[in-house]
């Protein structure tokens, strides 16, 4: 009889532990993944950057730039029936190059202005900035994370090749969840208009991310809420936090690839872009700057950051 309550009890317990881990993994999907106000990261110590570096991404004279600018508004739909918003911007001079931006996680293509100010003052490109799918104007009720994001940066590709022609030149500049977005177009079948690919703090994979962060944030091991949160966000918005994987697409990368990253970055570690470039399959380079936290190389190093970026786009565009 006794053997017997034991297991009832040990039944009843399993299943309210199972509950309130179902439980928390929905809640953790509508924390991170749900297209919502977040919250959640205000405050994290972990995305500081120095003062120098805040007031330029807030302040910078960047912001007036691309307000002054005339960019035209383009719309494609994805293949899962999504309306996306892009904004190109043709340089002061005819010109087959053109970079394409992915930005970050919250973020919208306003955000990649201050890169996008140097590519067309400094390098004379035509400038493309997106808003991913579930920001800003383009749909979406869910973040990808860059998966889904992947397939609709290919067909931005396919729409700069339509509307510049068959000789344009491509860079994909991603930071952050961009640069994990291009990395994870990497391992698509580009077209040879895409020349290079700049990776600016990326991480490997979705999964090891949110592992990492849960770890760092809640304290809080991955097993079992991240694999049950994993599969309520496979059936929610039809990826699942490991097959989100930058780390396996740049096994397949055929274009050459640049990883920028601070090597004081303690929200996305160093050690993430260092495995995908060891891991990549093209012609890659890997380069950090000392006392950077997360994407604040451009900003605290900027001049060392423009060389780089130069000596890579000089080595590998037409």
């Amino acid at each position: 009889m006794l053997k017997k309550k034991g297991v009832k009890f040990g039944i009843g317990l399993l299943s309210i532990l199972l509950i309130i881990n179902i439980a928390a993994s929905f809640y953790f999907y509508d924390l991170a993944i749900k297209r919502d106000v977040k919250e959640f990261l205000a405050g994290n110590k972990d995305l500081e950057v120095s003062a120098e570096a805040m007031d330029t991404f807030l302040n910078g004279d960047w912001r007036s730039w691309y307000r002054a600018q005339d960019f035209e508004r383009w719309e494609i739909q994805s293949a899962d029936g999504l309306k996306l918003q892009g904004y190109f911007l043709e340089a002061k001079k005819p010109t087959e190059k053109t970079v394409l931006f992915a930005h970050g996680y919250l973020g919208d293509g306003q955000d990649m202005g201050i890169y996008a100010e140097h590519y067309y003052e400094e390098l004379g490109y035509n400038v493309l900035t997106v808003d991913l799918r579930g920001h800003e104007k383009s749909e979406g009720d869910y973040i990808g994370f860059g998966w889904h994001d992947r397939l609709d940066i290919t067909q931005w590709i396919d729409t700069l090749v339509e509307q510049r022609g068959q000789e344009t030149e491509i860079v994909l500049h991603g930071v952050s969840m961009g640069a994990a977005t291009v990395l994870m177009a990497s391992g698509e079948k580009l077209p040879d208009n895409v020349k290079a690919i700049i990776a600016d703090s990326p991480f490997t994979s979705v999964y090891d991310l949110f592992e990492y962060q849960m770890n760092r944030m809640y304290n809080l091991p991955d097993f079992p809420l991240l694999p049950t949160t994993s599969l309520v966000t496979k059936m929610k918005a039809g990826y699942s936090f490991t097959e989100a994987s930058a780390l396996d697409q740049v096994k397949k990368a055929e274009a050459p690839i640049l990883y920028i990253h601070g090597n004081d970055d303690v929200f996305v570690p160093t050690a993430m872009s260092k495995e995908l470039y060891e891991n990549t399959k093209s012609e890659a380079e890997f380069v950090t700057f000392d006392g950077a936290n997360h994407s604040e190389a451009f900003v605290s190093h900027r001049e060392d950051y423009e060389v780089e970026l130069e000596e890579f786009l000089n080595k590998h565009m037409d």
